[in-house]
C-alpha cells in the first residue's frame, strides 16, 4: 500500500502528528511519499489510485502513538530535525522511530549512522537559528500609526526555522513594531504577539535607510586588524548571509588594508611606551658610589619592574651576573624555568653548554658579565610543566631599559648576543642570527657586537638547524680577542651617576674593523 502525505515544512507540530498517524497505521518508510505543499499539487507517487491519505487526517491523532514508543529526547529531536531542509528528512524519522520501537535498546547506540546523521542535521538546524539572531538587520522604511517607528528585516535562512527563532526578537524588541521577511515563512511583531505570513520574493525586501551609514562608520570603528583571522571569519560568517548584510561593503577593504593598519598599530604602541631614563633618586645620587654599587641598586630596582607583560606570572627578575668592568657582555634570550627558580642567569641545559664552551675557550669568568635581553621567564604552562616561549615585542621593549643600563654600567669591551632576540634588542629590530653570523656589528654607541646562535638552538640543532657544538663552539672563538683588542679602540661610554639613559640603539649594519 502507498501512502501520500502533504505537508506544510513551516507547521512542525502538524507534519509530526502526520508522521504518528503513520506509525499508528503501521506504515512502512518506503511505501510514503512526502511532498511540501509550496512545491505545488502534481501527484508525486504519478498513480492516484495507488495512492492514499496517510490514515485519519494528521490533526485528529494524537502523538500518543508515537511519545508512548519513543523516549523524550527522541521527541526533541524529531522537533529540531522537521525544520530542517532536507528531502529525506522524515523519512528517516520514520526509520529510526520504528527501529527504537522495535528495539528500544538502539535509542542508546551513540554510533548509530542513522541517529548520527539525524543529529548532525539537528545541529545544522541549531547553528542556521543562531545565524539568524546575529545576522538579521533591521531597517527604518516608514512611520505606522500614531508616529511610531516600524522596522523591517530581510533574511535568507536556509531550513525553516522562522518559527523556532521569531520569539528571541520578540523579546529582544518587544518595544518596537517589526517585521522579518525570508523566502520561507514572515513574522511580524506590533509588540502584543506574533503573526505569521507565507514568504515572499527579494524584492520586496527594505532598501537601505540613513542610519546604515552610521552602522558602518561604527562597524570600522571597531574592526580590528591585529586580531582578523580571516579564515574563522568565513567559518562564523560564510559568504552566502553576507549580500544581505551592511557591513559586508566594508569587509573587502577592512582586510586589504589590515596589514598596513596593524603595522602603525604596533608603532604607535611602541611609541608610547619609550621609556624615561632611569633616574637615581637625588638622596642617594649625592653620596659618592662605586659603579659596582650603582649596578647592584639597579638590579635590586628592577625586581619591582612590572612592565613587562609576563612579569606577574614568572617568579622573580633574573638579574645580570657578574662585575663592572668585565670586557665580555654575554647577552641571551631570556630566563628558562631553573634560571626563574634560582634567580640567576644561565643555570639550566643551555646555561651548562654555555659555560662548558666557556671553559673550552680558556675565557676568564670574572671578565665575563652573564645577562638577557628579557629579564622574565616567558612560559606556556602544560599541566606542572612549565614549556619555554619566545618573548614578544612587548616584552623586549620593556625590559630593554635594563638592558641599556647594564650596559652603560659595566662597560663592556664587546657584546656577544646569543640568539635573535639579543641581537634585536642590542641593535634594533628585524636584526636575526642569519645575516649578522661571521662579521661584527657596531651600535651607534660604538659597542661592537657578536651575533651567534642561542646555546638551546645548539641543543636541540635537529629541528633548529644550529650548528654542531665544536662549530659553535669556533663561532663563539672571535668574540673574545676582539674584546681585548677593542680596549684601545672603542669610545668611552661613562655612566653618570645621575641618570642612567635608557633609550632605544640605532643599527650600524658595517663590520667592525
Amino acid at each position: 500500500m502507498r501512502w501520500r502525505v502533504v505537508y506544510d515544512a513551516n507547521d512542525v507540530p502538524a507534519t509530526l502528528r502526520a508522521l504518528s498517524s503513520l506509525l499508528a497505521c503501521g506504515a512502512e518508510p518506503h511505501d510514503v511519499a512526502w511532498r511540501d505543499r509550496s512545491e505545488g499539487q502534481g501527484d508525486l507517487l504519478g498513480d492516484d489510485a495507488a495512492s492514499r491519505a496517510a490514515g485519519p487526517p494528521p490533526e485528529s491523532v494524537p502523538l500518543r502513538a508515537w511519545r508512548s514508543r519513543l523516549p523524550a529526547e527522541a521527541m526533541e529531536l524529531a522537533h529540531t530535525v522537521a525544520q530542517h531542509a532536507h528531502p529525506e528528512r522524515f523519512r528517516r524519522l520514520h526509520e529510526l522511530a520504528l527501529d527504537v520501537a522495535a528495539q528500544p535498546a538502539r535509542w542508546h547506540d551513540a554510533l548509530d549512522p542513522r541517529r548520527l546523521a539525524l543529529e548532525r542535521m539537528a545541529r545544522e538546524v541549531r547553528r542556521e537559528i543562531h545565524k539568524m539572531h546575529a545576522f538579521v538587520r533591521f531597517r527604518q522604511i516608514e512611520d505606522g500609526p500614531g508616529g511610531d517607528t516600524r522596522y523591517v528585516a530581510w533574511f535568507e535562512p536556509v531550513h525553516h526555522i522562522v518559527r523556532a527563532a521569531a520569539p528571541f526578537f520578540a523579546r529582544r524588541f518587544a518595544a518596537m513594531r517589526w517585521a522579518i521577511l525570508t523566502p520561507r515563512l514572515c513574522v511580524q511583531w506590533d509588540r502584543e504577539g506574533l503573526a505569521f505570513s507565507p514568504g515572499v520574493d527579494r524584492s520586496l525586501a527594505p532598501p537601505p535607510d540613513a542610519g546604515e551609514a552610521l552602522w558602518l562608520d561604527y562597524y570600522r570603528s571597531i574592526f580590528n586588524p591585529s586580531r582578523l583571522k580571516t579564515a574563522a571569519m568565513l567559518r562564523e560568517m560564510p559568504r552566502r548571509y553576507w549580500r544581505n548584510l551592511p557591513e559586508t561593503q566594508a569587509i573587502t577593504e577592512l582586510i586589504q588594508t589590515a596589514p598596513q593598519r596593524s603595522a602603525r598599530m604596533v608603532a604607535q604602541a611602541s611609541e608610547s611606551q619609550r621609556r624615561l631614563p632611569i633616574s637615581v633618586p637625588r638622596a642617594v645620587a649625592r653620596a659618592p658610589r662605586t659603579p659596582q654599587e650603582q649596578l647592584d641598586d639597579l638590579g635590586r630596582r628592577a625586581r619591582h619592574c612590572s612592565d613587562c607583560p609576563v612579569a606577574c606570572s614568572a617568579t622573580q627578575v633574573v638579574w645580570g651576573e657578574g662585575r663592572v668592568g668585565a670586557r665580555l657582555m654575554i647577552v641571551g634570550e631570556q630566563p628558562g624555568d631553573q634560571e626563574d627558580l634560582a634567580g640567576r642567569p644561565f643555570v639550566g641545559p643551555a646555561g651548562a653548554l654555555l659555560r662548558q664552551a666557556i671553559a673550552e675557550l680558556g675565557w676568564p669568568v670574572d671578565a665575563l658579565y652573564l645577562t638577557n635581553a628579557v629579564k622574565h621567564f616567558h612560559f606556556l604552562a602544560r599541566g606542572t610543566r612549565r614549556l619555554h616561549k619566545t618573548p614578544g615585542q612587548r616584552a623586549a621593549e620593556a625590559c630593554e631599559q635594563w638592558l641599556e643600563a647594564e650596559i652603560r654600567l659595566v662597560q663592556p669591551k664587546a657584546v656577544l648576543a646569543l640568539g635573535a632576540t639579543a641581537a634585536s634588542s642590542l641593535l634594533g629590530a628585524g636584526v636575526g642570527v642569519a645575516q649578522s653570523l661571521g662579521r661584527w656589528q657596531a651600535r651607534a654607541d660604538g659597542l661592537p657586537v657578536w651575533v651567534v646562535h642561542h646555546p638551546a638552538a645548539v641543543l636541540r640543532r635537529a629541528e633548529s638547524g644550529a650548528p654542531s657544538f665544536q662549530a659553535w663552539v669556533e663561532a663563539l672563538r672571535p668574540a673574545w680577542p676582539q674584546a681585548a683588542q677593542a680596549s684601545a679602540m672603542a669610545p668611552s661610554r661613562v655612566a653618570s651617576a645621575d641618570t642612567i639613559a635608557a633609550s632605544p640603539s640605532a643599527v650600524a649594519a658595517t663590520p667592525y674593523t
